[in-house]
């Protein structure tokens, strides 16, 4: 706890980064070590690195919506659970699909395959290639409408 003292703004940061290290020496596997203090006081130090990541991006962050960027929207917790919520209703309408139509459909979009590429790597044509695409696309399209 006094190595986090030393290095952090407050008593309250100091004693969950403390908290966070003996959660992670109590799942980590750590075998043969020759020197157990190194040991931790390195995971220690990569707490403190990773918190500082963290902090640094969160206020970038913050610069940037207080800055007047109008086309980010501040993040809230209800609307992250919605996002992750409409991201697991895409990924079971995926599901869904036949599985030559998901791939060829995930190649397309996610990948930036071209059809003319997909064609020739599932041995179909150009109009199967858009069949495929289109049939996922509706698919998705009648389930993200149906959600609640």
């Amino acid at each position: 706890m006094a190595f986090f003292m030393r290095r952090t703004a407050s008593h309250s940061d100091a004693e969950d980064m403390t908290q966070d290290l003996f959660a992670k020496l109590a799942t980590a596997q750590t075998g043969e070590i020759d020197n157990a203090d190194a040991y931790i006081f390195q995971m220690a130090a990569n707490l403190l690195r990773d918190r500082g990541r963290r902090e640094r991006i969160r206020a970038n962050y913050r610069a940037s919506v207080h800055s007047g960027a109008e086309d980010l929207e501040p993040l809230d917790p209800a609307r992250v659970l919605l996002g992750r919520e409409s991201l697991g209703e895409v990924s079971d309408a995926l599901r869904e699909l036949p599985d030559r139509t998901r791939a060829i459909f995930l190649l397309f979009r996610l990948e930036g395959m071209k059809q003319s590429e997909l064609a020739a790597l599932y041995g179909v044509s150009i109009s199967a290639v858009q069949k495929h695409i289109f049939k996922a696309m509706t698919h998705l399209t009648r389930r993200v409408r149906a959600a609640p």
